[in-house]
């Protein structure tokens, strides 16, 4: 029987930091997963995602060059080239994620681990011992209970299309379906979105989602809200989804559906209940030092921690952080996450960080809003953007920035700055009176 100081279940961001940090300080480590060793973000997620993207953002202010003195006649997204510029970045990260745990030291499984007791797991028949455990394995669509669910294509499946089918269903109106239908209808798909809920991007603000849904339907793409996907069925060479409201059902043929109805942690084959680990359909539940509840011996960190953080790549990275000095130290830390900007890829891209307006009420604090169309200035005009808007929430008493929305082709970058603020408490009047470069997209931070 094989046994460590450290087994770590997983190879993402924090995965990867706790490795090689504790290998390097000295402790026996060794890591599993049964898949390709990198993780989500790196091969199957913000990495490959942000790349399409890019095709997509390219495409768009193509689009919008009429008049500025570019021709651009004959532009389109060649979808194989597309593929093979993705994997580009995505091919080397296993070699060299296992290269550097190889010059770390730190022991490699490629398989499926399985707790036969609170410190002891099987991978692949074989049993290995430790004397504490990371589970950093991540999420997974979540089951949807439908008839023909085996048909659906996961976000992992659409990054590895060969070819883009003509007809697209995407089930669920989160981030990930808005990204990827925004890339498959400028690569010339039909695109659908079916949205259980009143409105999609549920969690963003209202008002900037109403105009990201104007353009999402400039595009051609179909939103169905109120509206669940209650079967798929194969018929001829194509997918027959059966989409039902409280006032109708009706049947669409498509080529090809697409499950972007929300991810759950990834707990699925790792017989916790064995290992003594408690667990809930938010993950494993730790306490404030990501250490489990009930198996002192296992921590947790990224989307299968029920932390009630969100479930973003800087914030795995950040428990990472944290794991590791937890694991080494004596006195334990608790992760300060701070402010947490979250951004739909979608184009234009949609950014939030702080508070919105209804929770913003709800704590009871006094502020003011300060929100616009931006797409008259001249930042915007220069490449084209008809749909830029912004949301900013300050504080009545103390001119703290208290929230920050923005829509538009900088959305992204721009978002940034109000994290920055919000964490340092920086004033609007000190935000108003800094000299940013001029003329940028940054710079209309001043005017917002």
């Amino acid at each position: 029987m094989m046994d460590f100081d450290i087994l770590i279940l997983g190879t993402g961001p924090a995965a990867t930091q706790v490795a090689l940090q504790c290998s390097r300080r000295g402790r026996r480590v060794a890591i599993v997963d049964p898949r390709p060793f990198g993780g989500t973000c790196a091969l199957r997620g913000c990495i490959p995602k942000k790349v399409f993207v890019r095709a997509a953002e390219l495409f768009d202010w193509i689009g919008h060059a009429e008049g500025t003195g570019v021709r651009t006649e004959g532009a389109a997204i060649d979808w194989a080239e597309l593929i093979a510029f993705k994997r580009s970045f995505t091919e080397p990260v296993t070699p060299w994620k296992e290269g550097m745990f190889r010059d770390a030291g730190v022991e490699q499984f490629h398989g499926t681990p399985r707790f036969v007791a609170p410190q002891r797991v099987t991978i692949d028949g074989n049993e290995v011992e430790s004397r504490q455990f990371v589970i950093a394995t991540g999420a997974v669509p979540r089951p949807l209970g439908i008839p023909g669910e085996g048909l659906l294509v996961s976000s992992d499946d659409f990054l590895e299309l060969e070819r883009l089918p003509k007809r697209v269903l995407f089930i669920g109106g989160g981030y990930v379906t808005f990204e990827f239908a925004h890339v498959a209808a400028r690569a010339g798909a039909k695109v659908t979105v079916v949205e259980a809920g009143p409105r999609p991007l549920a969690r963003f603000d209202p008002d900037l989602v109403d105009g990201l849904l104007e353009r999402t339907r400039e595009i051609g793409i179909e939103i169905l809200t109120s509206m669940k996907v209650e079967s798929i069925e194969k018929r001829g060479g194509g997918l027959r989804a059966t989409i039902a409201s409280d006032l109708k059902t009706e049947s669409n043929e498509f080529d090809l559906v697409v499950h972007g109805a929300g991810r759950v942690p990834n707990v699925s084959g790792l017989d916790l209940d064995a290992g003594n680990v408690r667990f809930s359909s938010k993950g494993v539940e730790v306490d404030d030092y990501l250490q489990s509840v009930s198996n002192p011996a296992v921590y947790a960190a990224g989307d299968v921690a029920a932390t009630g953080a969100p479930p973003l790549s800087p914030v795995a990275r950040k428990e990472g952080e944290v794991l590791v000095h937890n694991l080494l130290e004596h006195h334990k830390k608790i992760p300060e996450y701070g402010p947490v900007a979250t951004v739909v890829f979608s184009v234009p891209a949609l950014a939030s960080v702080g508070l919105g307006e209804d929770e913003a009420r709800q704590r009871g604090l006094r502020f003011s809003t300060r929100t616009g169309d931006r797409s008259g200035k001249n930042s915007m005009k220069m490449v084209g953007a008809r749909h830029a808007r912004y949301k900013v929430l300050v504080e009545d008493s103390t001119e703290r920035i208290l929230g920050a929305h923005l829509l538009g082709p900088d959305a992204a970058e721009t978002i940034n700055l109000y994290t920055l603020a919000i964490k340092h408490g920086i004033t609007e009047t000190e935000l108003k009176s800094t000299l940013f470069a001029f003329p940028t997209f940054g710079n209309d931070v001043r005017g917002m």
